[in-house]
């Protein structure tokens, strides 16, 4: 088999992650730069990812894997369909959304592409980004058996881990309500842990410290789980909020228990603010409310694991 020209939409940390899989296997990778920062240019270049417009990709690439945080996702389609009415596509041209979004947004960014002759692919990335000696999860689903099929092949072929979901009924939507319902269960855990910390603290510092201590003891690996998984989400907030809006929407509509996921969506946003403020040197506020119940933590899981 030929090394396949691949566009991934787009240089992001998990889009330049996994172009840069692509390319050490052989494969061409394109990206698309227009309007993006020096770091992303750096990021794709470092990653092997050529620049090209959505005309050369649609005109030339075999796959589009679209990565991006999911705010993004159905303009990226759109963009796409457009750029298809404009260009002739490559006779096998499959379009892979791998985005964070619920299997309804799934099902209308397919549906944007309907009456092309680009193929669609539902995946969603369960996982990290790639790197040596680590691969996370491409589940994916989809209608057309044929790509699915292709799909699962690229990643033998080329470095990617590709989990095919068959069987009676399984369709488009299938690895997004899988990317859901597991984003749901560790992000939103995450969010959870963040919520109590901050409304503690705002109860008074010492509540906050109670609530650390009685942790520590009677729920141990649940403290550690804390101290271990907050200090990374703080930078990931702002791709965080819609996420959690679409497992809102996967769980159920307004007045039902997907509220929970629209509440962490605003917990997010919250983060995102502080995040910012805390850059323009504004306020310490609620990031560093977190840092420093976080370091505390580490303080005390130090201790009594020094005292084993």
């Amino acid at each position: 088999m030929s090394a396949p020209t691949i566009a991934i939409l787009s240089p992001g940390v998990m889009g330049a992650a996994v172009g840069a899989r692509l390319f050490r296997s052989g494969c061409t990778v394109l990206t698309t730069l227009a309007g993006r920062s020096p770091a992303t240019h750096k990021r794709a270049a470092d990653a092997g990812m050529r620049d090209a417009s959505l005309r050369d990709i649609v005109g030339n690439a075999s796959w589009i894997l679209s990565i991006l945080p999911p705010r993004d996702a159905v303009k990226t389609a759109e963009d796409i369909r457009d750029a298809v009415g404009k260009t002739k596509p490559t006779d096998k041209l499959v379009f892979v959304d791998c985005n964070a979004v619920s299997p309804e947004t799934t099902k209308r960014i397919a549906a944007l592409l309907h009456g092309t002759n680009v193929r669609f692919v539902d995946a969603g990335i369960i996982g990290g980004p790639p790197k040596e000696g680590y691969d996370p999860a491409f589940y994916a689903s989809a209608s057309d058996t044929a790509a699915l099929d292709e799909f699962e092949e690229l990643g033998k072929q080329w470095g990617l881990r590709v989990i095919p979901l068959r069987g009676e009924g399984v369709g488009v939507g299938d690895a997004s309500a899988l990317k859901m319902s597991y984003a749901g269960i560790t992000k939103g855990t995450i969010g959870l842990y963040a919520t109590m910390v901050l409304a503690a603290h705002a109860s008074s510092p010492a509540t906050a410290a109670a609530l650390m201590n009685e942790l520590g003891m009677s729920q141990l690996p649940q403290l550690t789980r804390l101290t271990n998984s907050v200090p990374g989400m703080v930078p990931k907030a702002y791709r965080w909020i819609a996420e959690m809006e679409e497992i809102g929407a996967f769980v159920g509509p307004p007045g039902t228990e997907g509220d929970i996921y629209r509440g962490l969506a605003r917990l997010y946003e919250r983060i995102e603010r502080a995040v910012d403020e805390k850059e323009k040197d504004e306020a310490d506020g609620d990031v560093q409310v977190l840092d420093d119940f976080v370091q505390r933590a580490k303080k005390l899981l130090e201790e009594k694991n020094n005292a084993k």
